[in-house]
C-alpha cells in the first residue's frame, strides 16, 4: 500500500494559480513534477478540466499517478536540476504524445521543501524546445565549435525528416578529430569531396548542405573537421564495437558512431533511417537524441544496454 501525502494549503494555492492560468492561456496540460505520492484523482478534480500530468522519477509516485487513472511520466533516476527535470518531462511527454510540440503548459513543482509545491512556469513549448538546442550542445564539454556541431546536427534533423526523393534515409556523421578518424576508416566508394577547395567543401554553404543530403544515400560516414569543413564522404569506420554497449534495436550505423567516438575525440551522428531519429554519440555512448516529432527538441538519453553484436 502506498503511503499517500497530503496536500498543504501552500500547495491547493498553488495549484489553484496554476489552473487559472491554464484557463486564461489556453494551457494543454498541468505537468506535475512530484516528489511524493499524493492522492492525484482529487487533484485532477480540483483541475476541473484542466488535464494533469504527473512526471517523477520516483517509482511509489509513478505507481501512484497510474492507479489514480493519470497519465505519467518517468524521469531518469539522477542528480538533475528542475529546470533540467521539467524540460526532460516535457520532452518525454512529446514523445509520448501527451503534448504536442506547439502546445502550452503549465509547470508546478516543489523548489524548496519536496512535500510542498512551491514553484509555477508557464511555457510555450516550441519556444521553449527551440531554446534548448544550444543549450544541451553545450553540454558535451566538446572541443567541437558549437556552430559546426549545430550546422551538422540541423543537416541530420533535415535528413531524418526528409529523407531523399520520397524514401527514408540513414546517414552517419563524424565531427572533429578529422586526422585521426581517417586513419581509422577506409574508402568505401570515390570520394566526391576529393580535389575540391576548401571554401567549396564549407558545411556552412547551401550547395554542400543540399551535396550532402544528397549523398547521404552512399555507404559510410562523413569526416567532418572541427572547423566545419567536409573532409570525405563514404568512409567506412574500422573501429570495432567490442568495448561499447548500446540500446536494443540500433544498428551497425549506431554501433560505428559509438566505437568512433569511443576512440577518438570525436563527436558521431547518426540518423536512424527507419524512424529518423538523430542520436549524438560522445566517449562510445548516446549523450543526446532528437526525435522525429520535432527536430528541435533535443534529450538527454540514458539507455538499456546490451552487448556489442557478433556481426554486423
Amino acid at each position: 500500500m502506498i503511503k499517500r501525502y497530503d496536500i498543504s494549503r501552500q500547495s491547493e494555492s498553488l495549484l489553484a494559480a496554476a489552473r487559472k492560468v491554464a484557463e486564461d492561456n489556453e494551457a494543454a496540460a498541468i505537468v506535475m513534477l512530484a516528489e511524493v505520492p499524493y492522492d492525484f484523482s482529487e487533484i485532477r478534480d480540483s483541475l476541473k478540466k484542466v488535464r494533469l500530468i504527473v512526471t517523477s522519477d520516483k517509482a511509489d509516485v509513478q505507481q501512484a499517478a497510474k492507479d489514480d487513472g493519470i497519465a505519467v511520466v518517468a524521469l531518469q533516476d539522477e542528480p538533475q536540476t528542475r529546470q533540467y527535470q521539467v524540460s526532460q518531462a516535457l520532452l518525454e511527454a512529446i514523445s509520448d504524445e501527451l503534448l504536442g510540440s506547439g502546445d502550452a503548459v503549465v509547470a508546478v513543482y516543489a523548489g524548496f521543501e519536496k512535500e510542498t509545491l512551491d514553484t509555477l512556469t508557464f511555457i510555450r513549448l516550441g519556444e521553449h524546445l527551440t531554446s534548448l538546442t544550444s543549450r544541451d550542445l553545450q553540454k558535451l564539454e566538446t572541443q567541437v565549435p558549437l556552430e559546426t556541431l549545430r550546422q551538422v546536427t540541423d543537416i541530420a534533423i533535415e535528413i531524418g525528416r526528409e529523407g531523399r526523393e520520397g524514401k527514408p534515409v540513414g546517414a552517419l556523421f563524424v565531427v572533429g578529430q578529422h586526422r585521426k578518424v581517417l586513419e581509422l576508416s577506409h574508402e568505401q566508394v570515390h570520394d566526391p569531396f576529393r580535389g575540391y577547395a576548401r571554401k567549396e567543401r564549407l558545411i556552412r554553404s547551401p550547395r554542400v548542405r543540399e551535396s550532402v543530403k544528397e549523398l547521404a544515400q552512399i555507404d559510410g560516414a562523413f569526416v567532418i573537421s572541427a572547423d566545419g569543413v567536409v573532409i570525405s564522404a563514404g568512409r567506412i569506420l574500422d573501429v570495432p564495437a567490442s568495448d561499447v554497449t548500446l540500446s536494443k534495436g540500433l544498428g551497425a550505423r549506431h554501433w560505428a558512431a559509438a566505437a568512433i567516438s569511443k576512440v577518438t575525440k570525436a563527436i558521431a551522428i547518426a540518423v536512424s533511417q527507419s524512424t529518423g531519429t538523430v542520436r549524438l554519440f560522445q566517449n562510445g555512448r548516446v549523450t543526446l537524441r532528437i526525435e522525429p516529432m520535432d527536430r528541435t527538441a533535443m534529450r538527454w538519453h540514458d539507455v538499456t544496454t546490451e552487448p556489442p553484436p557478433m556481426t554486423d
